[in-house]
């Protein structure tokens, strides 16, 4: 019998106010799928929870058991990274960072991300930053218990005096902040690095045809069975399946940001992504997907054009190179980057 003690939106929610830790997998049911395509490709896919969403898995490979094996591989690497970077427990180095203010020893991958991140908090003039902790706290602090309960003016222009990635100082593996009380969250960055990291280690085991999609942040190598590429729906904001558009993708990495996951106000004003210069949710825009080389640049990228204005995001996307995008603004209006590509309808 399916196990229905915890749906999708309230799981969402809870991981999502609350912290990854507590929500056990245990609450949503495991699927799995092995399917022979033909005489000598095997369809093997399974669906759990990773990050704090649903992380599904397809792979495409001659033996089922090798890619039963390397699948599990895969998401134990997904939780090992998870791990590092979550930042509601005080042991891990994100943890212990933001309680500290300084780290001299972060991991490597933690460096990464963080690097990363200074590195999209210049190009996109400061719309995407990790600095933005004092604020998502700010309004789980005051909105866990009391959906009416949202910060005054003079405590968002608090918190907000901690907010600026300048303040962060990173030289190798060593990481510090300028100001005592500031803090990160990895949030919408992290999650395309480890899908990352589970399709590259996938594809050192010879399994170079699959798919995985992390709650929107999706990595595609090679083809689908039947060799045609991956087809990739974007979602849509209503949640009514009107999707506002499908891509064909062989290799290569989607992240999709949205105001319609988790909200901090029962009238639906406040969501998980917070313009770092206001601490306001943008509202000019719905959803934003980004194209990418890596799923952690499309992340990052989805979030930062989402704080932007539409057009403004566009106009971004296409100075970059190499990226694509398609904006959903908050009157429906669909704006698309100068090479966008949408499948045949």
């Amino acid at each position: 019998m399916e196990d229905r003690r915890i749906d999708r939106r309230s799981f969402m929610k809870l991981s999502g106010l609350l912290g990854l830790g507590v929500a056990s997998a245990g609450l949503i049911p495991i699927t799995a799928e092995a399917v022979k395509f033909n005489k000598k490709m095997h369809k093997v896919s399974k669906t759990r929870l990773a990050m704090g969403t649903f992380v599904s898995m397809t792979l495409i490979h001659s033996s089922r058991d090798e890619a039963e094996e390397m699948m599990g591989l895969a998401f134990e690497e997904m939780d090992r990274l998870s791990a590092l970077m979550n930042r509601y427990d005080e042991r891990t180095a994100v943890g212990e960072l933001n309680r500290e203010g300084h780290l001299n020893d972060i991991p490597a991958e933690v460096a990464e991300v963080v690097s990363r991140a200074l590195y999209y908090y210049r190009r996109s003039q400061g719309s995407f930053d990790i600095t933005v902790k004092p604020i998502i706290d700010l309004f789980k602090e005051k909105t866990v218990e009391d959906e009416k309960a949202l910060p005054t003016e003079e405590e968002l222009r608090k918190a907000l005096e901690f907010v600026d990635s300048n303040n962060i100082e990173l030289q190798g593996q060593a990481i510090t902040f300028k100001k005592h009380g500031m803090g990160i969250t990895l949030d919408g960055i992290a999650k395309g690095y480890i899908v990352d990291k589970a399709s590259g280690l996938l594809a050192a085991h010879n399994i170079k045809n699959h798919l995985i999609n992390a709650g929107g942040d999706i990595r595609t190598m090679g083809a689908r069975a039947d060799k045609k590429p991956w087809t990739v729906a974007i979602q849509d904001p209503s949640k009514r399946r009107n999707y506002p558009d499908i891509v064909h993708m062989n290799t290569g990495a989607i992240a999709t940001s949205g105001n319609y996951e988790i909200y901090f106000d029962r009238e639906k004003m406040f969501h998980h992504i917070v313009d770092p210069r206001t601490g306001i949710s943008p509202k000019m825009s719905t959803s934003v997907s980004v194209i990418a080389p890596t799923t952690m640049d499309a992340d990052a990228l989805a979030t930062g054009v989402f704080v932007m204005n539409p057009v403004k995001g566009t106009e971004f996307i296409n100075s970059l190179g190499q990226c694509e995008s398609l904006v959903v603004a908050e009157d429906g209006t669909q704006l698309k980057s100068r090479d966008w590509k949408s499948a045949a309808k």
